[in-house]
């Protein structure tokens, strides 16, 4: 078995790593091409597997908003404010996954992949279970952050409807990045793409044939994520992953706190970072024509959400590459992945920025076909462009610390540049600017740049060298305590 798990997984590292030698000899154009396949093979799928979770939230509030602006604001509300909170504190705390998986994966362990990942599901699930009160007592919690009674009572009653929904975070991310450490993203993809397209009908069914109405909306959401847990959860258990899962060990309960903390700090860094243009809807409760703003706001907020999971999917394909290259023990193959990594992104967030330039009245009429919040749109579509591009190269470079396991630094980054600095600028501008929203968000993206800058000089300064060793010494570690 172990020899067929050799065969299997092990090409594309011996490829960068045991051979490193003979990469002096190939030009850069032929080092990029093969570092630009190997990054695209993760982040391809993972793009699609991001896009096609992401878009079922996104379908739910185009239905929701032709239900009625009230229907659309509570689950704006409670997607894009309550679900963004416990989404990226689940999602960060799984990438830790990321780099205890790349890096046993590049060093050839392929079984502590399954250790980890049930070590993940432990952590998560309790994680999990401890942000239940922020679904259960959304009401109050919206009420005395200044939203409107009506809203925050119907948007208290989405939360109670998305609990379902949360509870499959920890088993919805933590599999994603245990078959993506391994190269198995198409199956990833597949099942997501059969999950979207079942919650389209399920949404119609819910919503307009069992005329059920937002609770129905909030329902199907839960149900397409529990089923894509369900494929990819069958897929690993019965034959899909020989190596990596060897069924279940008492091996998952120990250095449970270890895990944690590293768990914990990629939860922090990821939290702060899903929230921070989050808190606009907060501030457009004390606005004028609060439901046409809060629509409006989500409008953009979810466009800006929905142009992340690229991003992000780079920020999971990085860490892969970086951790895999650091276990296989090659340095400078970990540098070049992460410099092609930020050229990739850099070029496909331009992309972006075109679409919304060129294309904001459009994307709005997907969400309502409310003629005064598509005219707000578009009156922030140059904000919203602008924010979508800066946000292309920070997570790639918040990939290469997961990568090497540096989750805690950024976590620290991202609470000074995004609270310390954004924040305070935001309402500064907010205060002084004729339009309080556009003041606000402008502030809000010097937090972003600020971000950037720091995590771009870190990155330039990195002793790749010395990563090397941590991660050989944390493989070493962590064979001799499971044996």
């Amino acid at each position: 078995m172990e020899n067929i798990c050799n065969e299997e997984h092990n090409p594309l590292i011996k490829s960068k790593s045991q051979n490193g030698s003979n990469s002096n000899i190939h030009s850069l154009l032929y080092r990029s091409c093969s570092e630009y396949s190997n990054l695209w093979k993760i982040a391809a799928p993972s793009i699609l597997t991001r896009l096609a979770m992401f878009s079922i939230t996104v379908v739910t509030q185009s239905f929701a908003g032709h239900l009625a602006d009230l229907d659309l604001a509570a689950i704006s509300i409670a997607c894009t404010v309550l679900i963004s909170v416990t989404f990226g504190f689940m999602l960060g705390m799984a990438s830790a996954l990321e780099t205890l998986c790349g890096q046993a994966y590049g060093a050839g362990q392929h079984r502590m992949l399954g250790v980890y990942l049930q070590r993940s599901w432990v952590v998560l699930s309790l994680a999990s279970i401890l942000m239940l009160p922020v679904f259960v007592f959304a009401t109050p919690l919206l009420k005395l952050v200044g939203q409107p009674v009506a809203v925050a009572e119907q948007a208290g009653l989405v939360a109670v409807w998305l609990i379902p929904f949360h509870l499959s975070f920890p088993f919805q991310f933590t599999l994603q990045r245990f078959l993506q450490c391994q190269l198995k993203t198409a199956i990833v993809a597949w099942v997501s793409g059969a999950a979207l397209a079942i919650h389209v009908l399920v949404s119609w069914v819910f919503v307009y044939r069992m005329r059920i109405g937002i609770v129905g909306a909030a329902l199907s959401i839960g149900f397409s994520w529990w089923l894509s847990v369900l494929g990819m959860l069958g897929y690993t258990l019965f034959g899909g992953c020989p190596c990596s899962w060897t069924g279940f060990s008492a091996e998952a309960f120990v250095g449970l706190w270890e895990f944690f903390k590293l768990s914990l700090a990629s939860g922090i860094m990821l939290a702060l970072e899903n929230f921070y243009y989050r808190l606009l809807l907060i501030v457009s409760g004390y606005m004028h024509n609060t439901e046409i703003a809060i629509d409006a706001l989500s409008v953009c907020v979810t466009i800006y959400g929905w142009e992340s999971m690229i991003p992000l999917a780079f920020l999971g394909a990085t860490g892969v590459r970086v951790a895999n290259e650091l276990g296989a023990g090659n340095a400078e193959g970990a540098k070049f992945a992460t410099l092609v990594s930020v050229v990739n992104t850099v070029l496909v967030g331009f992309i972006f920025w075109l679409v919304v330039v060129f294309f904001n009245k459009n994307l709005a009429l997907i969400f309502t076909s409310s003629s005064s919040v598509i005219q707000i749109v578009n009156d922030l579509a140059m904000l919203l462009a602008f924010t979508v591009l800066l946000n292309c190269i920070q997570p790639v470079l918040s990939g290469v610390a997961v990568g090497s396991g540096r989750q805690a630094v950024v976590a620290y980054i991202n609470i000074g540049s995004y609270y310390l600095v954004g924040i305070p600028l935001g309402i500064l501008l907010g205060w002084f600017l004729p339009s309080s929203i556009v003041g606000m968000w402008s502030g809000m993206m010097s937090g972003t740049v600020v971000q950037t800058l720091i995590l771009a000089t870190i990155t330039m300064r990195y002793d790749w060298e010395k990563e090397v060793r941590k991660a050989q010494i944390l493989i070493k570690d962590e064979a001799t305590s499971n044996q």
